[in-house]
């Protein structure tokens, strides 16, 4: 329907464009072409007999009518035609999109349409494919973390109900230890909320970034100052190295700070008493880099990559006894993309320990340039 619709209407446009410039052709003709030719007849014969002038009127107009009505007919058959042509050829793709748009509404993300060219049908195309490309990857996100949230909430819930059924029946007493694994899986729930509503937010490009210049060595200093007191009970060393000349960045002090101290807490939960963590600042060639290295556990190769992934843990059972939600990583990066930076994990091995890279773009660079 929308096919007929617009191709009837852009024809019928076009026919009227046509029909408007055989009559304009016509009057024209009629009104200017007796004149010409009696100037002609009186220039060549001089004064001609009203008999002669009257016929030589007749035999003109006939002829002019006739060539007017071949050459019009002619033009407006080959015009129409063209017209019907390209309006098709116009329509069709807007059609095409327009089944496209549809397909996408009834949920099939992964539907494109042919970009031919460079022309405003061509950047339409183009804009459509690039907004069911972003639908298509939300949605797998959103299915991803929806299979994520139901596995990482059955463990707590579980652990919930079978006490609270314990409790019910009597098979478990109310005391100090039952209360505290209730306590304990319930601010796991909450934080495991909080931490999704985060992630969730930052990999949307949701966050509220208030954005101001600021000294890497000002966020170095509040991140140790806020992480010092959980090293100091765990007996793990916290180092500060800042680099000379290093150029301030354009971020928010606040979420770059939760950047920091999730990377110093990850360092510590790795990090056995006695081991080492660097806090460090540096120049780089666009802008700053700042690390934070551990002499801990160390990643292995395979998994460099995968711990920035929603609940990945190469050691599940070891990250969820000592409290990690499991998208801390998660987030960090997705808060450091907003800055226009880029978060990488580094680890020569297991035993090696790990060297977290959060690496900013100057105040005075564009990010990206």
């Amino acid at each position: 329907m929308i096919r007929r619709s617009l191709s009837a209407k852009l024809f019928a446009g076009q026919v009227l464009v046509i029909v408007a410039g055989s009559v304009t052709l016509a009057l024209v003709a009629l009104s200017v072409a007796p004149r010409l030719f009696h100037g002609h007849v009186r220039d060549a014969l001089g004064v001609v007999p009203p008999d002669v002038q009257r016929h030589l009127d007749v035999a003109f107009g006939d002829a002019v009518l006739l060539a007017l009505v071949l050459a019009i007919g002619g033009a407006a058959l080959t015009a129409a035609a063209v017209s019907l042509f390209l309006s098709r050829r116009i329509v069709r793709p807007i059609a095409g999109l327009a089944e496209s748009a549809e397909r996408v509404a009834q949920g099939h993300y992964g539907e494109r349409v042919p970009v031919v060219g460079a022309d405003e049908l061509a950047q339409l195309g183009a804009a459509f494919n690039a907004m069911a490309a972003s639908l298509e990857s939300a949605e797998e996100r959103r299915r991803r973390l929806l299979n994520d949230v139901a596995h990482e909430l059955r463990t707590p819930l579980a652990t919930l109900e079978g006490y609270l059924e314990g409790l019910a029946d009597g098979i478990v007493s109310p005391g100090e230890q039952t209360w505290a694994v209730m306590q304990t899986e319930s601010r796991r729930l909450g934080r495991l909320v909080d931490d999704l509503q985060k992630v969730s937010k930052a990999e949307e490009r949701q966050l509220d970034l208030r954005l101001a210049r600021v000294s890497p060595a000002a966020l170095v200093d509040t991140a140790l100052a806020a992480a010092l007191p959980a090293y100091a009970e765990k007996g793990v060393v916290l180092e500060r190295s800042v680099g000379g000349k290093t150029p301030d960045v354009r971020a928010d002090p606040d979420r770059i700070g939760e950047v920091l101290a999730n990377l110093l807490q990850n360092a510590l939960r790795h990090t056995p008493p006695g081991g080492r963590v660097t806090l460090a600042a540096d120049r780089s060639d666009h802008g700053v880099v700042l690390t934070v290295s551990d002499t801990g556990e160390g990643i292995a190769s395979e998994h460099l990559e995968r711990v920035f992934e929603r609940f990945y843990r190469a050691d599940p059972a070891r990250a969820r006894a000592q409290g990690g939600s499991g998208i801390g990583l998660t987030i960090a990066r997705a808060i450091v993309e907003a800055h226009g930076g880029r978060l990488h994990a580094e680890s020569d091995g297991p035993g090696h320990g790990s060297r977290f890279v959060v690496s900013l773009p100057a105040a005075d660079r564009t990010p990206g340039a």
